[in-house]
């Protein structure tokens, strides 16, 4: 008999209460796909099958932050449950100051508005919606650094998260690091597929920024996830332990925004920590203008209770492993079909090419809207569209026309199993399968800002 190695992965956790899921048929979501005019966020969620429009705010709580739940203490002042949330960013993060926010947004609000003047850049390993238009609001431009890499969905390279430095340095040079108040460094890159940044780069990055008097912002939303990679594909990091990368990433930073919604697997929060003095005191008079006390910002004292206790669990060596190999049994399911995806696979999600799936279509005809659409009027899973409808317009009225024209599979944590990932990716394979026949999107409802929330759309004859 052949000797076994134990390679395979398990939940590190078991299920004690499950939510029912309606069936649908095709031609139920063809009249709810029309309703909401193409637009997966404009669906019910009553009429989603299988829901991987975001891993925001959508994973399953432990039976810990459900206890913890219960011992929130909901003073309008001075509460104890934000100085247990406090403490935890502390422990597992080391940023000197903490202000609540009751979403990662909330927390870019503040930040944008103390340290953006108008006509300054804000480089960035890649755009994020909401992130560029509280910089494009504040009077700022935003300036992708990332390295070329990222932009290219079959390159191979493990960090295509990195900066590179030599952008930034022609930055410098050309408006001068008076006008860059700060970088702003996302892990993982949402955009990119998922892509982390290496401790390397961010070292070098430090080293850079230090020198030129820069401040390094962190967009943490999915530090843990980040660190998880570090681990698996950085030398030297094997055998560390997650939390130790992940307090490692937050040290070479100056202060971070976050998204409490994705890692720290709570449903809403999130939070602006600093080690600024000056940049804390200015954020605790805004928050009391845009979110609430300093002490609450937004957050009922049970959500702070939560996110110290996901904070905790997020940085578990297990939970990472279980996370990230759901994303990849996912991964290399679509691959065997031959659907093409971005390569390395990520951390939250699959990123199918709409470019390369649908080459029949420009990309004024929306092949990522297209796409999601496809997929949910095929088998009720709802995916959401990152391209050109994701990317909006440039502060003239123009299209921003990104390289990557992406349809995001997100996986919320501690929600779904595999079975449900073997019926995405055939579902996926069946689209695939039709894929010549499909025509695109026009246009016919476009908001101000975030257009990918609430645009609709009508079918191309």
């Amino acid at each position: 008999m052949a000797k076994l190695t134990h390679k395979s992965w398990a939940e590190p956790y078991k299920m004690k209460m499950v939510e029912l899921l309606k069936m649908t048929t095709r031609p139920q979501r063809a009249k709810s796909l029309k309703n909401a005019g193409y637009n997966t966020f404009l669906l019910q969620s009553d009429d989603v099958y299988i829901d991987l429009l975001t891993d925001s705010g959508t994973n399953s709580m432990s039976d810990r932050q459900w206890s913890a739940f219960m011992t929130g203490d909901e003073a309008y002042a001075g509460s104890k449950s934000y100085y247990n949330f406090e403490n935890a960013i502390k422990k597992y993060y080391g940023y000197k100051y903490v202000i609540p926010t009751h979403q990662g947004r909330g927390a870019e609000n503040i930040l944008s508005q103390i340290l953006i003047k108008k006509g300054d850049i804000v480089p960035g390993n890649m755009y994020f919606t909401t992130t560029r238009l509280h910089q494009e609001l504040a009077g700022g431009r935003f300036v992708d650094i990332i390295i070329d890499e990222a932009h290219d969905p079959t390159n191979t390279f493990e960090f295509k998260g990195n900066v590179d430095i030599t952008k930034l340095d022609k930055l410098v040079k050309k408006y001068g690091a008076s006008k860059i108040p700060y970088v702003c460094i996302a892990t993982t890159v949402n955009m990119a597929g998922g892509q982390p940044i290496s401790i390397q780069n961010l070292k070098e990055l430090r080293t850079y920024t230090n020198k030129h008097g820069i401040k390094i912002i962190l967009d943490m939303t999915r530090v843990a996830e980040n660190a998880y990679f570090i681990q698996q594909r950085e030398k030297g990091y094997r055998d560390k332990k997650i939390k130790d990368i992940v307090f490692e990433i937050c040290s070479l930073t100056d202060g971070a925004t976050m998204s409490a919604k994705k890692d720290a697997l709570v449903n809403i929060g999130g939070f602006l920590a600093i080690n600024d003095w000056d940049v804390f005191e200015e954020a605790r008079n805004l928050v009391v203008v845009y979110e609430g006390l300093h002490t609450y910002g937004g957050l009922a004292g049970r959500d702070m209770e939560a996110i110290a206790v996901g904070i905790k669990e997020s940085v578990n060596d297990y939970h990472q492993r279980a996370r990230v190999g759901q994303v990849e049994y996912l991964g290399e399911k679509m691959s065997k079909y031959g659907i093409p995806i971005v390569k390395p696979i990520g951390g939250h999600g699959i990123f199918v090419d709409a470019k390369e799936f649908l080459p029949q279509l420009t990309q004024d005809e929306f092949p990522a809207q297209t796409l999601a659409a496809e997929i949910y009027l095929e088998s009720g899973v709802r995916t959401m569209e990152r391209g050109v409808v994701s990317a909006g317009r440039k502060p003239n009225g123009e299209n921003y026309y990104p390289k990557l024209e992406l349809v995001r599979f997100t996986i919320p944590r501690r929600v779904y199993t595999q079975a449900h990932m073997d019926v995405v990716a055939e579902s996926v394979a069946m689209v695939y399968d039709r894929r010549k026949k499909i025509k695109g999107l026009k246009m016919v409802y476009e908001p101000k800002y975030l257009r990918f929330f609430q645009a609709t759309f009508e079918k191309l004859k």
